[in-house]
């Protein structure tokens, strides 16, 4: 019986125990918590330096300070970021991470696989390469900011200042890319503006995590359309005709021939004629706009095709018609020789607006 009672006693005293614990002991409040916005990532040597844009609140007014240290790992900067702050940094809220170009040209496989691995970071944050030093680049973030940081991260979103040429890359996507057979990734390069706060220069081209290329932004363009970002609202300047994008549908047939692969591309273009020159009919700005953009594309297709760089994803689209080894070689036997019939249909929308300036 007593044997009993002790039993009985122990496991109320575990219970109580227990109950006492579950009280979110280690939950700190909100306002003792930095929540950095944009993170910056460079490399000297073997060492690393990380630069944190977190939101000051002050009164009324919400500025942004840097907060920057060095070490051999990102984890360990961190935690010696962590370790003098009066406040807990909590990056789940972390909005943006640029690279430096020279980190990115080295690879980014350790830095992505770490932010991947340690989820204290959303796998959805936009990555960013910085195509100077990123000094400059974040004097600049936090001097202009004045809502904290978030300036940043609004050039990249499309509810507010995106455009059709900046490309949008998230770090589950490079992630991705790094062991994929058929699909490299390109990330937004970006400067410090003149007269702006961010100044969109074109994207990097990523093969295996590693800077290999570059592309303008009128060729990111390219990308976001096949990436089905959408080219809305994109002005093309030509020499008879200014017209801006109103919609774009791009239709792909694959083709595995004997070894060779084609790929027919169809780009559906719904246009509004801004501006004319002269006095071009409507079939000659239609075969501009296709002469531009199918010249574009071949330009910046022959030149990933010479870095065995598929970015575009075009290797997608025969994951069907490959075997696994097969799709192991699609970079070096199958993409390079990739030969590819691109085509723009070229619909005028307002007529009416043509045959006034006609």
């Amino acid at each position: 019986m007593k044997m009993r009672l002790a039993r009985l006693t122990l496991f109320a005293l575990i219970v109580a125990g227990t109950t006492a614990l579950t009280g979110c002991w280690d939950i700190k409040d909100i306002n003792h918590r930095a929540l950095p916005i944009v993170m910056g990532v460079k490399q000297t040597g073997q060492s690393y330096k990380v630069l944190l844009l977190v939101p000051d609140t002050r009164d009324t007014e919400t500025s942004a300070k840097i907060i920057s240290e060095s070490g051999n790992t990102i984890n360990e900067i961190l935690d010696k970021i962590n370790k003098n702050m009066e406040n807990k940094v909590d990056l789940l809220h972390l909005k943006v991470i640029v690279f430096e170009r020279s980190v990115a040209e080295k690879g980014l496989g350790q830095s992505i696989e770490s932010f991947m691995r340690s989820r204290d970071i959303p796998n959805k944050t936009f990555c960013a390469i910085s195509v100077g030093m990123l000094e400059p680049l974040f004097e600049k973030l936090s001097t202009a900011s004045k809502i904290g940081g978030m300036e940043v991260y609004d050039f990249f979103e499309k509810n507010a200042g995106w455009s059709p040429e900046v490309v949008q890359t998230r770090i589950w996507e490079v992630f991705r890319s790094m062991d994929s057979y058929t699909r490299d990734v390109v990330i937004p390069t970006i400067r410090p503006g003149r007269t702006t706060t961010i100044e969109s220069t074109g994207a990097a081209v990523i093969k295996n995590g590693k800077m290999v290329g570059t592309i303008d932004s009128e060729k990111a363009l390219l990308y976001n359309l096949f990436k089905g970002a959408g080219t809305q609202g994109k002005i093309e300047v030509m020499h008879h005709a200014t017209v801006k994008i109103e919609a774009d549908r791009l239709t792909n047939s694959s083709k595995l021939h004997e070894g060779q692969a084609t790929l027919s591309s169809l780009l559906h273009l719904k246009v509004t004629v801004l501006e004319t020159v002269g006095d071009p009919s409507e079939s000659e700005i239609k075969r501009e706009i296709d002469d531009q953009l199918s010249a574009r594309f071949q330009t910046m297709l022959r030149d990933a095709q010479s870095k065995e760089a598929d970015f575009l994803g075009l290797g997608q689209l025969f994951r069907d018609k490959l075997s696994r080894d097969d799709l192991q070689a699609w970079r070096s036997k199958y993409y390079p020789f990739m030969k590819i019939h691109f085509k723009v249909h070229v619909i005028i929308q307002d007529e009416g607006l043509l045959k006034s300036k006609s």
